[in-house]
């Protein structure tokens, strides 16, 4: 498919939190490049990676819209899904993960099979591999930790494999695939996933391109590692033929992007960055950023009546982030 038809097609499958009768409806599945397809419509974007192997995916939506979402991904391959991996730790990312893990395909039959349960991933029907759900390790701390507030998932659908180096990598599919940690970025716990044959890459919520980023300070996120995180992803990504095209980017919420997509928005989120450092250094109050109104040239772009994260809240979390006193050693 031409680059600007995929770019244009995705642009019809902006995804919305919206309530789960609303997302089951929506679900689409659009070929991106290579084995990669786009999962639109189930909360936030479901990256899914097929092949002779079995399925993959990164992130699984809204639990709500699981079934509608297993039902998709049935009618462009009946493969076991064998992988999942979560960017992060919002409900609207993890929150299919114990259905998907409740399921496996059979080859050549039409219907999801339920396992029998026991609290332990499935096994394939060939016995060789159990469907493994891949995280950063601040994931799974959040998602288990007394009282932290999140949407947890039952047992079956917590990562049990994390990981705590800077990346972590597997071949799936005849595919390179490398996951890196960003850390404290959207938040603590954000991975970034790079399909190196199918040449794309999945950024979670540290790009969001049609909305102001969510900085989600209580959960480790911040303004530089955001910005540090789009350059990452900046230097994984190379563009095609008069700089459209090349590698494609799926971001958490969204349309189907290229590099120039993510450069725009990389750049508008350092710009007012920069405003509000320099009126911090002028000594101004929260509530005298705000009332300068940092973002207002932005503004048309990245705020919607729908839109999640509003001007001021975005200018409050740069401010909080970029004044906020770390303990010694904090990485957090």
């Amino acid at each position: 498919m031409h680059s600007k038809s995929i770019l244009g097609l995705a642009a019809l499958f902006a995804l919305s939190a919206a309530s789960p009768g609303r997302a089951q409806q929506q679900i689409q599945v659009l070929p991106v490049q290579g084995n990669v397809y786009l999962v639109a419509g189930a909360g936030g974007n479901i990256t899914l990676q097929t092949g002779k192997d079995g399925v993959l995916l990164v992130d699984t939506g809204l639990a709500a819209a699981a079934p509608a979402v297993i039902a998709a991904i049935r009618k462009l391959t009946t493969a076991p899904v064998l992988f999942v991996i979560n960017t992060h730790v919002h409900a609207d990312h993890v929150g299919g993960n114990a259905a998907i893990a409740e399921t496996r395909g059979e080859s050549g039959a039409g219907p999801i099979v339920p396992t029998g349960g026991g609290g332990r991933p499935p096994e394939r029907l060939d016995g060789e591999q159990q469907l493994k759900i891949i995280a950063q390790e601040n994931v799974l701390i959040r998602l288990t930790a007394p009282g932290s507030g999140e949407a947890r998932p039952p047992e079956l659908g917590l990562p049990e494999d994390e990981y705590f180096t800077p990346f972590k990598d597997l071949r799936f599919n005849g595919e390179a695939i490398i996951i890196y940690h960003e850390p404290n970025a959207h938040t603590d716990g954000d991975s970034v996933v790079l399909f190196r044959g199918s040449d794309v890459v999945s950024t979670g919520d540290i790009f969001t391109p049609e909305g102001y980023p969510f900085i989600d300070l209580q959960r480790g996120g911040g303004i530089e590692g955001e910005i540090a995180a789009l350059n990452h992803i900046l230097d994984l990504v190379v563009p095609g033929k008069t700089e459209e095209g090349g590698t494609y980017v799926i971001p958490g919420h969204g349309r189907i992007c290229d590099e120039a997509d993510l450069v725009e928005f990389r750049d508008m989120v350092v710009i007012i960055r920069d405003r509000i450092k320099d009126m911090i250094k002028k000594g101004m109050t929260l509530d005298q950023v705000k009332a300068a109104k940092p973002t207002l040239d932005y503004d048309t772009e990245y705020i919607s009546e729908n839109s999640f994260v509003k001007a001021d809240q975005f200018v409050e979390a740069i401010y909080k982030s970029l004044t906020q006193v770390k303990p010694a050693g904090s990485t957090k």
